[in-house]
Order: C-alpha cells, then sequence, then structure tokens
C-alpha cells in the first residue's frame, strides 16, 4: 500500500499582511509548544488578556485567516493576525519595554478625557508596532511612581490580585494616627467594595497638623488609600506612591520625567515575576553596548 510522503510547511514572504498569509488556512496547533491565543496578545503588548478575550469573542482575531475563538491555542507556524496586523511570536518579540514615569498631580492615568486634560500618556515615547500599557494607576491628584511597559502578560503578574505585589506610598495627613488607628490599618478596614488593610505602617514625622506616613499594601483598587484613611477620620492631603513591587522611584527623577530600564534591569523583573524570559532582540541598547565595545578594542590598540 502507498504511503504519504510528508508534505514540507510552504513558506511566506515578508511583506503586508495579506502577503504573509499561508496560501491554505490550517487549523491552530492544540498540543504542546502552543500558547492561549489571548495570553499571546497580551504578551504581544495588546492590552490584558481579558481585553483580548474580548477581542477574540467580539472577532476581531483571526487565526491562518479563519476567526479565532476563546480558548483557542497557536503555536509559532500559525498566523494571527488583529486586523491587518500580524502579531509577533513572543519569542521573536525580544524584551519588552519597560518605563518608569513620574506622575505629577494633575494627570489622568487614562489614553482619552472627555473633559481635555492632559493624560500620562500625551509624554511617552512613539511606539511602532505596539502599545505602552499602564502598570496600575493613579488618580487624578496622586502623583509618584507609574510603570508603563509594552508587556501585557508582565503588567498582569504585577496587577492581578492573585500575586500581591507590594505597592508603598508616602501619605500627608492632617492630624496623627493614634494606636488604635495602627491597629485597625494593619488589621483591615471595610470599604464598601471588601476588606482593606496595610502591610507596614511607618511615622515619618512632619511638621504642625501635617503627618507624613510609609504605608505598604498589596493591591491597588482604586483610591484604596484615601479611603481607608477617610474611613479613619482623616483627610489624605498628599499622596505619591513611591514604590511598585521591585521598582523603586527614582529619586533624580523629577516629576513629568521618565525613565526606560536597561535590559539587564527588564531581565531582572521577569525573573523576579515568573515569567519566561525572551531572548532580547537587537535594539539601542544593545547597539549602543557594541559601539562601546568597538571603541574600547580601538583604543586597546
Amino acid at each position: 500500500m502507498a504511503t504519504s510522503r510528508p508534505q514540507k510547511r510552504r513558506g511566506w514572504r515578508r511583506g503586508p499582511a495579506a502577503a504573509n498569509k499561508p496560501r491554505l488556512a490550517r487549523p491552530a496547533a492544540e498540543g504542546g509548544g502552543s500558547l492561549k491565543l489571548h495570553k499571546l496578545l497580551a504578551q504581544a503588548g495588546l492590552g490584558s488578556r481579558r481585553d483580548m478575550e474580548q477581542w477574540v469573542s467580539e472577532g476581531r482575531v483571526t487565526v491562518n485567516g479563519a476567526p479565532a475563538h476563546i480558548g483557542m491555542r497557536v503555536a509559532p507556524g500559525d498566523i494571527v493576525e488583529v486586523g491587518k496586523r500580524v502579531v509577533s511570536w513572543p519569542q521573536a518579540a525580544g524584551l519588552p519595554r519597560v518605563l518608569l514615569y513620574h506622575k505629577p498631580d494633575g494627570e489622568i492615568a487614562t489614553r482619552d478625557d472627555p473633559q481635555g486634560r492632559p493624560t500620562v500618556f500625551d509624554k511617552l515615547p512613539r511606539l511602532r508596532g505596539a502599545r505602552w500599557l499602564a502598570v496600575g494607576r493613579l488618580d487624578f491628584n496622586t502623583g509618584g511612581l507609574l510603570v508603563f511597559t509594552t508587556s501585557g502578560e508582565l503588567a498582569n503578574r504585577m496587577t492581578h490580585p492573585s500575586f500581591a505585589v507590594e505597592r508603598e506610598y508616602a501619605v500627608r495627613i492632617l492630624g496623627q494616627l493614634g494606636a488604635e488607628h495602627l491597629a485597625r490599618l494593619g488589621a483591615g478596614i471595610a470599604l464598601e467594595d471588601g476588606m482593606a488593610r496595610c502591610d507596614l505602617v511607618e511615622d515619618k514625622g512632619g511638621e504642625g497638623a501635617n503627618r507624613w506616613y510609609r504605608i505598604v499594601l498589596k493591591e491597588g483598587r482604586n483610591r484604596i488609600v484615601r479611603r481607608m484613611f477617610q474611613a479613619l477620620g482623616f483627610t489624605v492631603s498628599r499622596l505619591m506612591r513611591t514604590r511598585f513591587g521591585i521598582l523603586c522611584l527614582p529619586p533624580r527623577l523629577r516629576r513629568g520625567q521618565m525613565e526606560e530600564l536597561r535590559p539587564t534591569e527588564v531581565r531582572r523583573v521577569i525573573t523576579w515575576l515568573g515569567l519566561p524570559a525572551p531572548a532580547a532582540a537587537p535594539g539601542r541598547f544593545a547597539r549602543a553596548e557594541t559601539r562601546n565595545r568597538r571603541r574600547r578594542s580601538s583604543a586597546a590598540r
């Protein structure tokens, strides 16, 4: 009985999205070596996993020319498209970019505002083939550390309640906390959306009626710090986030300034979060390091 010879995978040329499609659509891989579709889209920096599932359900995503479905898995050979954009497989995408921004008071942490107020996205560097995702938010009157990344997976790991990543704040209030207030902050305060507690509260001193406190908590619900102090009868007159996980607000970074992490620093964040580290794609940091090595080599000769 004749046996069929295995067919070689057809290749396709680089070029526009239409030219990148294989000649015959084939089903996405369902076995090992594959990745959940919504996870791939999140790692490409298109949004959170929940947002990506919504995109799939709305029919905005295709795999090998066919509409995608919730729960689908894809493999490196599959062609994933969102609209006319071909999404790169994570190994080819290289390291994500991570940006630290010192948010001043008076900026909102969303892309668009009906009132026309300045947003934190206005000053960010422009990207090609990706977009900046804010890791958590800070309200209009709160300043300090705001982290941006091009990786939806990294943003999800840092903000999802199940990972309990620490947030540290400097809080200035009118008045002084007593022993009973400290006990309530540590034990938990009932808010309208559930209990909230601080893992650390430290008195940092102050002058007059104002007092500064350093607090650490492991969640980032909307206005949670202000609401906790309000429940104790105190008004927060100043609030700044100084740390998010292992990322601290650099002292030299003034309000409105930003600083991008170097590849070694990004890898440290990825390792800390327990994410697989992709190979670093040649970028401006890699090119700069190559130039420096060449200069050192020339000087030695």
